[in-house]
């Protein structure tokens, strides 16, 4: 028989049928490294798409690859990779809707990064972003400066939620655009109030006299803070 007629070959190549219960348990453990190793990342990998989705991307996509291109990889173990892989993220759907602290073990819980417009170090650290990053996010929601935010939640899904003072009452706050942050105050400059380049905190300005480390963040780095009202 030809050899391209060989369907043992085709299906199981070298392998014997019992090497499909490894297949198996081989699976159920690379999703739950890839599952932890997602939780782990934090929120800055998962942006739109669920852990699980990720999840089910990464190891359909391996499974569906290596038959395509290896010779000793057979079709049938990577059918049943896709069967244990689809049957998990169905599993694990099903317990998350029904028990929500499954669901906060495995999605998380939103972050919040600015409540009462003060910036919270630890869960901004906690995020995974730079600043960059988070001002960035902010200036694509029309955010011009730290003082026109009251609260700054990030998703489970990466997503951020932005909710802002109204215009009466916008404080002073940290200018994120980056001409204006790049430039840092000096001891001799004036200004009402100055803000702190690293976290935000603001302060009334000290015109002639040193510029003191920052009470939060311990940094002695500082920009003049504004507060102009949000353009909508």
């Amino acid at each position: 028989m030809p050899e391209f007629a060989d369907w043992r070959k085709i299906l199981m190549h070298d392998h014997p049928f019992t090497f499909l219960l490894e297949v198996v348990v081989r699976t159920i453990i690379m999703f739950v490294i890839i599952l932890i190793a997602l939780r782990a990342s934090g929120k800055r990998g998962i942006k739109q798409l669920s852990v699980f989705e990720l999840v089910l991307i990464i190891g359909l996509g391996s499974a569906a690859g290596d038959p395509m291109f290896y010779e000793d990889v057979g079709i049938l173990p990577a059918l049943v990779v896709f069967l244990v892989v689809i049957t998990l993220y169905i599993a694990v759907t099903r317990l998350s809707d029904r028990f929500i602290k499954v669901e906060k073990i495995l999605e998380g819980e939103p972050l919040y990064v600015i409540r009462n417009g003060r910036l919270l170090l630890d869960a901004f650290l906690d995020s995974g972003l730079s600043q960059d990053e988070f001002f960035a996010a902010l200036r694509l929601r029309n955010v011009e400066h730290l003082g026109q935010v009251r609260t700054v939640l990030i998703e489970t899904s990466g997503e951020f939620s932005v909710l802002f003072y109204a215009d009466t009452e916008v404080k002073y706050g940290l200018p994120i655009f980056p001409d204006e942050l790049k430039y840092k105050l000096n001891d001799d400059e004036n200004c009402d109030y100055i803000a702190c380049a690293k976290c935000g905190s603001v302060q009334r300005g000290k015109s002639g006299r040193k510029l003191l480390n920052c009470a939060e963040c311990d940094v002695c780095e500082w920009a003049e803070a504004t507060n102009v009202k949000r353009i909508s």
